[in-house]
């Protein structure tokens, strides 16, 4: 199942799948404004009129029609940082430890199940977390009207934690979108970072803790979501609280930080940073991977489909392609052996992405005229080797923490 939302809405959609007793993946993707990422190469931009949109996408996962888990990874892993805070933990600083593709499909999942493997978390917790994520995604959701999804059908999401029933989330949900209209135009995103815009006259209209409180979040670094996250409040709560001062022009919003680049070259003149094809046809894998690159500084092209992967590839010739072995129709072995008939692909280094690790699957990539072989689940660590031995670093201007999340060149402040 897939379209576009223009013909049929993401309430129809979810109600499709929770009748039809569905289990798989569903995958949403659309140009927003005022997507939450972490501060990476860009400023930010008052009043949230930013030219144009940037690209966000969703995944929610199902078993016989019911919600297990959702996200969107443009928000990992700052989103689970920030509910973690409520319990008096912060996300563990091994990010670039974390598998790729293995058992576990989604690594902010991952890391929630270890917490609760660890007793860091009770299951209590952890499910409460898990509600709360879920409402933040369809929340997003219901108040999208373009875009494209797509649903997968296949195993459940494991191990499981708890499953939600649609029928019982969905009136809610509807419900928030409705009551956030009503603050349009002063608050156009949940995304968007409140600053202080005259603390003297806020000071004395305030109570001091209040004041304080807002002192410690209004200051541009964490959007309207952050702080309900944070302080363990509703959004609406959140956002009604904030609203009078915003109509009152003490408090303005900034449109959250962004980490694109130009299609071309940097803002310090730089030249564009490598390109890498991906090619996997599970959904969460390949954005997985995507976003991974996309820290390191390289720009990716996610194919989806092995067959209709030789259009996008001539028309924009990746310096790498990263190819999932096993696919339906044509698997990477084939796609290999034909890309290297053609004379645009006969040096360009391809990479082959399998679960399989014995000697022959190693011998018949090296056959097909593979460059080289990682088996999944590997470690974004590891794909940054493999990916810099072949083509170099990715753009010059993106550094990095250790947890793998690109983070601003001198002198942008650091993300929250």
């Amino acid at each position: 199942m897939q379209g576009k939302l223009s013909e049929i809405d993401i309430r129809s959609i979810l109600q499709l799948i929770e009748l039809g007793q569905r289990t798989g993946e569903l995958f949403v993707e659309a140009v927003v404004e005022g997507v939450e990422r972490p501060m990476e190469l860009g400023g930010m931009a008052l009043g949230g009129d930013r030219a144009g949109g940037q690209s966000q996408s969703w995944f929610v996962f199902f078993d016989k029609g019911q919600i297990l888990y959702a996200t969107s990874p443009e928000q990992q892993p700052r989103r689970l940082d920030d509910y973690l805070r409520r319990y008096g933990h912060r996300l563990p600083e091994d990010d670039l430890d974390r598998p790729v593709g293995d058992a576990i499909h989604d690594p902010e999942y991952a890391h929630l199940w270890r917490l609760i493997e660890r007793n860091e978390l009770t299951p209590a917790q952890g499910r409460s977390l898990l509600r709360g994520a879920i409402r933040e995604i369809l929340f997003d959701l219901l108040s999208l009207h373009q875009g494209t999804f797509s649903f997968e059908m296949g195993p459940p999401l494991a191990p499981q934690l708890t499953a939600f029933n649609l029928s019982d989330l969905l009136p809610d949900a509807i419900a928030q979108v409705r009551a956030w209209k009503e603050f349009y135009p002063h608050l156009k995103s949940p995304n968007q970072c409140p600053i202080l815009a005259d603390r003297r006259r806020l000071r004395e209209l305030l109570p001091e803790a209040t004041f304080r409180t807002l002192t410690e979040w209004a200051e541009g670094r964490a959007s309207i979501r952050q702080i309900a996250r944070n302080r363990n409040r509703d959004l609406l709560t959140v956002a009604r609280a904030i609203l009078p001062y915003v109509q009152q022009g003490l408090i303005q919003l900034a449109d959250p930080p962004t980490g694109h680049l130009p299609s071309d070259r940097s803002p310090n003149g730089y030249p564009q940073a490598p390109t890498i094809a991906c090619i996997e046809d599970s959904a969460t894998v390949r954005h997985a991977i995507e976003q991974t690159l996309k820290q390191f500084g390289y720009r990716v092209i996610a194919i989806a489909d092995p067959i209709e992967s030789l259009p996008p590839l001539f028309g924009t010739p990746p310096d790498l392609i990263l190819c999932d072995i096993t696919m339906p129709v044509l698997d990477g072995y084939e796609l290999c052996a034909m890309l290297r008939q053609c004379s645009t692909f006969r040096s360009t280094p391809i990479v082959m992405l399998t679960g399989r690790d014995g000697f022959i699957d190693r011998v018949k990539a090296r056959v097909v005229g593979a460059t080289d072989y990682l088996t999944k689940p590997f470690k974004k660590r590891e794909l940054k080797t493999l990916v810099e031995k072949h083509i170099g670093p990715g753009h010059p201007e993106a550094t990095h923490d250790p947890r793998g999340e690109a983070v601003p060149a001198a002198p942008h402040p650091p993300a929250p």
